[in-house]
């Protein structure tokens, strides 16, 4: 179907009030393509009906998430990021237990926001799992991924994958914490799984939010794309807040707070950056 101009603004001004999510003119056939497949699957036989299911009715809701899922990317992989990873691992996870260590509080808390399948957040696990014997001997470990889409997050509780996600995976991590099964079916260990929780949640809701506290690692790859200045300034605010004195934040290797968001220091390592209080 072909979305006027009048059309298309009603649509794009609703998606970005739930979700903060701003579609530019420029993405208008974009979201004509993703728009159809939604009235398609509802048998809505135009748009007027198919908005009238989104806003109202019994479905609003699930309507609404399912929407949604058809005008995000879900890219990821298994270590997506190496440089960041060697980081993490190497210098900021020491520093942070080093640190929490002396105040006897041996807790580590890291959130993947917008952590789509899974793949990011047990990277997390795999890497904590390698310092147990180690610099976290006794240490609690909570992981929260979170994403707007109740269809990845569906996946990412089932820790199944195929040979693309682990692509990056090196052999070690594959081998002890995978299991192969035919047709390149990838099996997470429950060791791993256990480590991590999956949780529905709207980055731009407010009061959903601000109950997200105390993260040591906060990690947002690729989800502050889809936001417009406003809608990313208020999200940062929030991981601001919700990150520890001496946490750090992470975003994509093509993205920056520049503009954003003046009150995080930049922290450069090789290959990249963070960011801390």
């Amino acid at each position: 179907m072909t979305l006027s101009d009048k059309d298309f603004e009603v649509l794009r001004d609703f998606i970005y009030n739930h979700c903060g999510i701003y579609f530019h003119t420029s993405k208008k056939y974009f979201l004509e393509s993703r728009i159809t497949r939604r009235i398609e699957a509802t048998s809505s036989p135009n748009l007027m009906t198919y908005m009238g299911l989104l806003k109202s009715g019994p479905g609003k809701s699930d309507e609404l998430l399912k929407l949604l899922t058809e005008i995000t990317t879900n890219e990821t992989c298994f270590f997506r990021n190496p440089p960041q990873l060697k980081a993490l691992e190497n210098v900021f996870l020491p520093e942070i237990v080093a640190a929490k260590g002396k105040i006897g509080f041996r807790k580590l808390r890291i959130w993947s926001a917008g952590s789509s399948s899974g793949e990011e957040a047990y990277t997390m696990a795999m890497l904590l799992l390698e310092k147990r014997a180690t610099i976290l001997k006794d240490w609690i470990i909570e992981i929260v991924g979170t994403d707007i889409s109740e269809t990845v997050l569906a996946q990412a509780r089932e820790g199944v994958y195929n040979a693309y996600s682990v692509r990056n995976t090196p052999d070690y991590y594959k081998k002890k914490y995978f299991r192969q099964e035919p047709g390149e079916r990838y099996v997470l260990s429950p060791d791993v799984k256990k480590l991590v929780s999956f949780n529905h949640l709207n980055l731009y809701e407010d009061a959903k939010m601000v109950f997200m506290k105390s993260f040591d690692f906060i990690f947002c790859a690729n989800v502050l794309i889809y936001f417009d200045l406003a809608s990313k300034t208020k999200v940062v605010q929030h991981y601001y807040n919700n990150l520890q004195p001496y946490g750090y934040f992470f975003v994509g290797q093509s993205e920056s707070l520049h503009g954003v968001n003046d009150k995080f220091k930049t922290v450069h390592f090789p290959g990249g950056f963070a960011y801390k209080k």
